[in-house]
Parts: structure tokens; C-alpha cells; sequence
């Protein structure tokens, strides 16, 4: 029975589903059973699976995955609860749901609660088709390009960034989109419910965003979630609140969500490294300026989801504001909170009159970067610098620097950190160590007394800081684990340098999985044009073209899993918001996510087929696809080879038969020769 099964069976409704798998982090969930050392942007320990005496189990935040490469298993955080705790996967659904606190109502879903899922994918689609709609409005039609582009233009934005966050215009007809929609065959309670439409009190009904420039939302798997839409400068006179938000709803919720993740995850992971803006234009600015591992939280406080989604991504953030009040005050909140959750925190204000939108557009990415290094500071030496000159000589004000140091330290869960930041802090107050240790003692003591109280009364807890669960030395190493296993465990790829050292037998499945790694990897991207036969030009995506090649030559892969992949990523690969990899990492068959987990967490497999400056392989899709089709068909003909051979030393053999292999055997040896020089030098 297949993930699937199991989960109509155990009768878990999708979106108690969903909200399981968006809260089980892996690091999170791993590290209750196992300890965990950073390594890079990844985390990795002793395999909990087999007697791992050095560590060979990788967790990746970003993939929400972990794989050992020793024994190797790996997946999700469903699978590792299957395997180390030998659990059914409904077992493992309801196990992270007492984890992190998510009722389970077990029981067939009522007209009711199916229509909330149904009216959940519906906003989803509405919100698609408005993003859209706001974008046609401004690129064809008069208004749209003289009032909404030309703002945009007029701010410094190319057009490159205009179109990579999609933004757009709502018209300045009062229900201009409302009747769009509407005529487009999308219903009014949906309208209603993302926020796209306001109705009145005669029952009539008006865009909510109209005259405004607009900023799509997107969730970090690339959905269009809400909108911020600005008025136009020229509209802004008396107008108090320069940017409208869409309402919270079911698919939208502000404390939930970052601007500019979805487009910045990627660098975050690279960089391990996240900066934290407050406007939509900062966001725009620095990736203008070619920094792209930048978020915004809008100007509102921090909270606890939007920290632990950033979690996911690095551990480090550095928090950009400019230099006045409002930039201090923005720097000041939420700090506590991030180093609470484990981040490590540097904060830069930049020189008065600047904020990051108006200093991105005045430096280069070096120059940018440059400053950040020399100018920015953690939170003790932020805090330090800033009260001091508040408190000058004053003892009480000075007593509060102190205590609020102090404070900021007690939260930090990691003890060998803390411990680093007493011995700062006693050096920058200059004040005995001891004395720092003591007070950060007395002040987790508190908190942990107050969170007991909390509990004790059944009280909510309030956004704000963790406990950290002790005063010890904590472990610093970590470990990983892997899913229950599977038919798919019985593959092994080969590692493609051997598989391709012979002429002779060439198994196919090892190239077939390194077709299958490209599509988990990479299927949506598109590499090449063609024209069909009525002379439309279209692109091909990855998986499209492995598919038409292979149909071309008449070829089916002989590998299940393989051939299931490429299956799948064909099913869907049209969808505009299919992304190969994040489709088979949550794919709800255990066997073929972790299957996917093992050809994305291996980076060696496809490294035969970069050339010696070590290019990534995204820069280099169309060439590594052709290059693995023609080892595939290199192998194919070498195996028809060797049969050949085999039988032409069959002593009955008729001079005509033996005629007819010689034949085809100089046929294959000439296919041999053209398809080794289509390969290169790798495979002869």
C-alpha cells in the first residue's frame, strides 16, 4: 500500500496533511534522537542506522530531506520516523502531529471540510490568474505601460526585475479586475475571500487594490499566496497608508510569510547567509544591484514561523536597516526572538539619509558586500554602542544595558555560544566574566520558571523566545536518518566513471538513472527551442526532451524507476507551477521520495560530465542531457554488439545468416563510432 493509501485509510484530511509536512522540519525532528554538527549550509552525524563510526548521515535544511551515504537510507521527516521509531506511515503522521501540536481528527471528511480544501486550491487559482491579469495590464495596455511600468521605470527598475517578481497594475476602473474575473468564470465568494474584491453594503463590489501597483506574495514553492499594492506617488497626498496587504485567509497569512523568499532561497542556501530588509524595494534594489539572498518582512514585527522558515535555509542573518530612529527601533525587534531560534545575528544601520533600496542603487555588488563585512556587528556590541550613548554615566541606565544584555544572551539555546558572547559581553562592559555568567544563570532559571507557570495554567505562549532546556554543555555534533524502506532501495546507481570504463556490457541502468537524477534535478528547466509542424516555436523543457529523443530512436528505458520518473515528470512537466525536484521530494510515494532524496543529495553523480573549470551543471543542461542520451545509446549499441558476437560463433550458423550479422555488425560498429565521438573521450 503506497503513501497514499495509507493516508485515505488512516482518514488524515490533505490539509491536516499539509500542515504536518510544513512543520516537521528535518533538522528539528532528526535531532531528537541523534546529535547534529553543522557542515556548511548542511548538517551531518553518526547514521543511526547502521554502526556509523564516522559521521555519513547528511541532513539538508533547504530540501527538508537526509540521506546516510554509507548505508544509504534517507527521506523526509514521515520516513525518518517510519524507520527509527518502526512506525506505519499514519503512525508517523500522528507521532510529528503531537510533535508540534496538530490536531488529528480521524474520521471521513465531511461536505464541509472537503469544501474548505476545495475553496483553498480555488484562491490558489484565483490569486494565479490575477498576478496575471495584473501583469497583461500593465505591459498591454496604455495605462498599464504609461502609469504603472512607467513607475516602476521611473524608480530604477529594469525591466528584468519588474518581470522576476512579477509585479504589475491594477487599473484605475474601480471594478475593472472584479468584472475580469468574473467574466472569466471565477465566482464572487472567492474574490472575496483572497481579498481581491471589497464588497458594499448595497451589495455592488470593488477592486480593493485599484490605482495601485502590485506585489505578488509567493509562498516559498512558488504559489501566489496575497498582494501588496502601493498607491502611485502622485496619489500619496493625505493618503496615511501607502501600501494595502491582502487580508489573512486561508492561503495568506503575514506572520507566515516573507517577501522575496521564493525568489531568494536558492542564494540563501549558496550563501548561507540571509539579509533582512523591511520594503518590497529594498527586496528589488539589492537583487538589481546582484545581491539576491535578501528578504523583507514589511515592515512588521518578527515572528516565530517566519524565523523557522528562514531556518530551513541558514543559520546566519544579518539585519539591514538604515540609520534613524525607526531603522534602530526595526533592528531592535524580533533580535531576541532570532537568537532564541538558534541564528546568528549581525545587525547593519546604514548612513543616515540611506536605506537599503537607496544604497543598493548607489554600489555594485562588491562594493555592497564590502561595507556589510566592515560595517556590520553582532548584537552585543549593537546594543553596547547604542545605550552607551543613551546611558553615558548614568548608573540605573547602565544597570539596564547590563540586564538587557544579559536577557538577550539567557535566550540563546546553544550553551557554547553563550558562553562565547559572556566572555564578549564581560570584555566590552568590562565587568567580570563570572559575574555575566551568574546573571545569564539566574535569568534562564526565570524563564524557564515563567514558561512552567505557563503550562502549569494551560496559558498560550506569547510571541516571543524559547527556553533554552538547560545550563550545561550542550552537544554540538549531529546525525541523520533515513525512511523506511522500499522496492526502490534495491537500486543502486552505478557511479557512472565505472559503468562507462568498459565497451563491452555496458549496463544501461546506471545511464538511465543519471537521466532520471537530471529530471528530479532539473525536468522543468527549459533548454532548447523547436518548431512543431506548423512552424510554432516552443521550449523544450529537460524532461521533454530526454522523452522526445528516446521515442525518437525508438528506445524505452529498461530501468522501473527510471522509466517511472520520467513517467511522472511528463504527467505534470506542462503545469506552471511544476517543479520537478520539489514534486518528488514530497512525492507521496516513500519509495520514489526517497529515491529522489539520494540522486539530489548526491552532487558526484553528474560530475563526469563538467568540464575541468567545474561549470555548474544548471549552465550546462542542454549539453549534459545530449551527453547522457548518447552514452545510453552508446550502451545499447554495445550490448547489440557483444550479442552479435556471441552469435556468430554458432557453428550452424547458414552463410546467409552470417552474412546478415557481419552486416549488421559493421552497421553497429559505425553507430558505435558515431555515437562514442557524440559522447567523447569519457566513455572510450
Amino acid at each position: 500500500m503506497n503513501c497514499f493509501s495509507y493516508l485515505c485509510h488512516c482518514m488524515i484530511d490533505r490539509l491536516t496533511k499539509d500542515k504536518i509536512m510544513e512543520a516537521a522540519e528535518i533538522v528539528d525532528v532528526v535531532s531528537d534522537f541523534v546529535t547534529l554538527k553543522k557542515s556548511g549550509a548542511n548538517f551531518k552525524g553518526l547514521c543511526p542506522f547502521h554502526d556509523d563510526r564516522t559521521p555519513s548521515f547528511m541532513v539538508s535544511p533547504s530540501k527538508n530531506y537526509c540521506k546516510c551515504f554509507a548505508c544509504g537510507k534517507g527521506g523526509n521527516p514521515v520516513g525518518f520516523i517510519m524507520e527509527h521509531e518502526q512506525l506505519s506511515y499514519p503512525e508517523a503522521l500522528r507521532y510529528l502531529a503531537r510533535k508540534y501540536g496538530i490536531p488529528v481528527q480521524e474520521r471521513e471528511l465531511t461536505p464541509e471540510e472537503k469544501a474548505a480544501e476545495t475553496e483553498r486550491d480555488s484562491m490558489f487559482i484565483l490569486n494565479e490568474w490575477a498576478m496575471k491579469w495584473f501583469q497583461e495590464q500593465m505591459y498591454e495596455t496604455p495605462d498599464g505601460r504609461a502609469v504603472g511600468l512607467a513607475y516602476f521605470r521611473q524608480r530604477g527598475f529594469r525591466d528584468d526585475i519588474v518581470r522576476k517578481f512579477q509585479l504589475g497594475f491594477c487599473p484605475k476602473g474601480k471594478d475593472t479586475m472584479t468584472q475580469a474575473a468574473l467574466k472569466a468564470g471565477y465566482r464572487e465568494q472567492f474574490l472575496l475571500s483572497t481579498g481581491l474584491s471589497v464588497k458594499r453594503d448595497d451589495g455592488t463590489m470593488y477592486d480593493r487594490y485599484w490605482g495601485r501597483v502590485m506585489f505578488p506574495w509567493h509562498t516559498v514553492g512558488g504559489k501566489v499566496a496575497g498582494f501588496g499594492g502601493r498607491v502611485l506617488d502622485a496619489a500619496t497626498k493625505g493618503v496615511a497608508v501607502k501600501y494595502q496587504n491582502s487580508p489573512e485567509s486561508c492561503v495568506y497569512s503575514k506572520r507566515k510569510e516573507l517577501y522575496g523568499l521564493f525568489q531568494a532561497k536558492h542564494a540563501i542556501n549558496k550563501q548561507d547567509l540571509v539579509y533582512m530588509v523591511e520594503g518590497y524595494t529594498d527586496v528589488l534594489s539589492m537583487h538589481q544591484c546582484g545581491i539576491e539572498n535578501v528578504v523583507a518582512n514589511s515592515g512588521t514585527a518578527l515572528t516565530r514561523e517566519q524565523i523557522r522558515l528562514l531556518h530551513r535555509f541558514t543559520d546566519n542573518i544579518t539585519l539591514l536597516y538604515d540609520g534613524d530612529d525607526a531603522g534602530i527601533h526595526a533592528a531592535q525587534r524580533g533580535t531576541d526572538m532570532l537568537l532564541a531560534e538558534g541564528m546568528n545575528v549581525r545587525i547593519l544601520l546604514l548612513p543616515d539619509g540611506d536605506d537599503p533600496d537607496s544604497f543598493a542603487r548607489k554600489h555594485n555588488v562588491k562594493e555592497f558586500r564590502d561595507y556589510v563585512m566592515q560595517h556590520e556587528v553582532d548584537f552585543i556590541r549593537f546594543k553596547t554602542e547604542l545605550l552607551m550613548e543613551k546611558s553615558k554615566d548614568d548608573p540605573r541606565r547602565l544597570s539596564e544595558l547590563v540586564n538587557d544584555i544579559v536577557l538577550s544572551i539567557a535566550v540563546i539555546p546553544d550553551e557554547i555560544t553563550r558562553t562565547f558572547y559572556i566572555t564578549q559581553a564581560a570584555q566590552t562592559l568590562q565587568m567580570d566574566e563570572a559575574m555575566i555568567q551568574r546573571a545569564v544563570s539566574r535569568q534562564i532559571v526565570k524563564l524557564r520558571d515563567e514558561e512552567h507557570k505557563r503550562r502549569m495554567t494551560g496559558g498560550q505562549r506569547s510571541e516571543g523566545v524559547d527556553i533554552p532546556e538547560n545550563t550545561g554543555t550542550e552537544a554540538v555534533d549531529t546525525a541523520m536518518s533515513g525512511p523506511a524502506s522500499d522496492p526502490s532501495d534495491d537500486v543502486v546507481t552505478p557511479n557512472p566513471k565505472t559503468a562507462m570504463s568498459s565497451p563491452v556490457a555496458v549496463p544501461t541502468s546506471g545511464v538511465e538513472m543519471l537521466l532520471a537524477q537530471l529530471i528530479v534535478r532539473y525536468g522543468e528547466r527549459k533548454i532548447c527551442e523547436v518548431e512543431d509542424d506548423e512552424g510554432v516555436s516552443r521550449q523544450l523543457s529537460v524532461a521533454e526532451y530526454i522523452s522526445i529523443s528516446l521515442t525518437l530512436d525508438g528506445i524505452a528505458l529498461r530501468n522501473a524507476n527510471a522509466s517511472l520518473i520520467l513517467d511522472e515528470a511528463m504527467k505534470h512537466v506542462k503545469e506552471d507551477d511544476f517543479v520537478a525536484e520539489r514534486y518528488f521530494l514530497g512525492h507521496e510515494n516513500l519509495g520514489l521520495s526517497q529515491l529522489a532524496s539520494r540522486l539530489c543529495l548526491d552532487r558526484e553523480q553528474l560530475s563526469i560530465y563538467h568540464g575541468k573549470d567545474h561549470t555548474r551543471d544548471e549552465d550546462r543542461l542542454l549539453e549534459i542531457t545530449t551527453h547522457i542520451l548518447a552514452d545510453l545509446k552508446l550502451a545499447i549499441v554495445r550490448g547489440d554488439i557483444k550479442d552479435i558476437m556471441k552469435r556468430m560463433k554458432d557453428a550452424a550458423l547458414s552463410k546467409e545468416q552470417h552474412m546478415e550479422l557481419l552486416r549488421r555488425f559493421k552497421e553497429l560498429k559505425e553507430a558505435e563510432a558515431r555515437l562514442a565521438k557524440d559522447a567523447g573521450d569519457r566513455v572510450l
